[in-house]
């Protein structure tokens, strides 16, 4: 059983936060932190706290559901839990990448069997792939059905999502895996990758040159995402590289 998740409640309906709190108080490692009537101060609170799961409502006032979603840079898993079946299809769009969309009046056994993806979720996401030999780091990675890859993280250029794959271009070949962009780019040392896009995930060491808001890499330009620019230019001027 996953211990000490730290949850978040996120709904303009009353009655909707007592239910899920009422669940939440059910499941053995899960805690509330804290609930919200609006996706602003949900917002505001995650800029100084750690989340592990968020309970969201799609449709609220100032800010929906689906933008507050596309404003976070490092999403905690999300939760749907809305009236509005129709959101659904946007929602499970690899860019937002919610686990799982409960329609409202949530019942408690499909309550868990969300709790039963998040555990799962969490379980694949705290595997520790990466081994070392002679100091040089590496994972490996399906790339069919029966066969794995060993792919050194310092061959790595450029991993590109492809909806529910990946494209991992390397020094040594390209490779399609599987896996979302978030979950992949999870299991890489931070210091040496960073997101650039919702499409992309770069090594900063392999970065050519920067030039507006993009860089470019073994001749190929990559753009920032519009959400990631502060955080991507601002990990790029720490890592020494400078702006044209």
């Amino acid at each position: 059983m996953t211990k000490n998740l730290k949850c978040l409640i996120i709904d303009d309906e009353p009655l909707a936060i007592n239910i899920i709190k009422s669940y939440i108080d059910q499941v053995e490692g899960f805690h509330i932190e804290n609930t919200f009537n609006n996706a602003i101060s949900g917002l505001n609170y995650l800029k100084n706290n750690h989340i592990d799961v968020i309970f969201l409502d799609i449709k609220m006032p100032l800010l929906d559901g689906i933008n507050f979603i596309k404003s976070l840079q490092n999403p905690p898993l999300i939760i749907i839990t809305s009236a509005y079946g129709e959101f659904a299809i946007e929602t499970f769009e690899h860019e937002l990448d919610v686990l799982d969309y409960l329609i409202k009046p949530v019942n408690f056994p499909r309550f868990m069997k969300a709790v039963n993806k998040i555990e799962n979720k969490l379980k694949t996401i705290n595997k520790e792939p990466l081994e070392v030999t002679n100091e040089r780091p590496f994972i490996f990675v399906k790339i069919d059905k029966k066969k794995m890859k060993k792919i050194f993280l310092d061959e790595i250029l450029v991993i590109e999502s492809l909806k529910d794959y990946l494209k991992i271009n390397t020094e040594t070949g390209r490779y399609i895996i599987h896996s979302t962009l978030t979950d992949f780019t999870n299991l890489l040392p931070p210091k040496e990758f960073i997101r650039i896009h919702r499409s992309f995930t770069i090594a900063i060491n392999k970065i050519d040159s920067v030039e507006g808001n993009s860089v470019e890499i073994e001749g190929m330009r990559y753009a920032f995402g519009r959400s990631y620019i502060d955080n991507v230019k601002h990990k790029i001027l720490e890592s020494g590289i400078q702006n044209n």
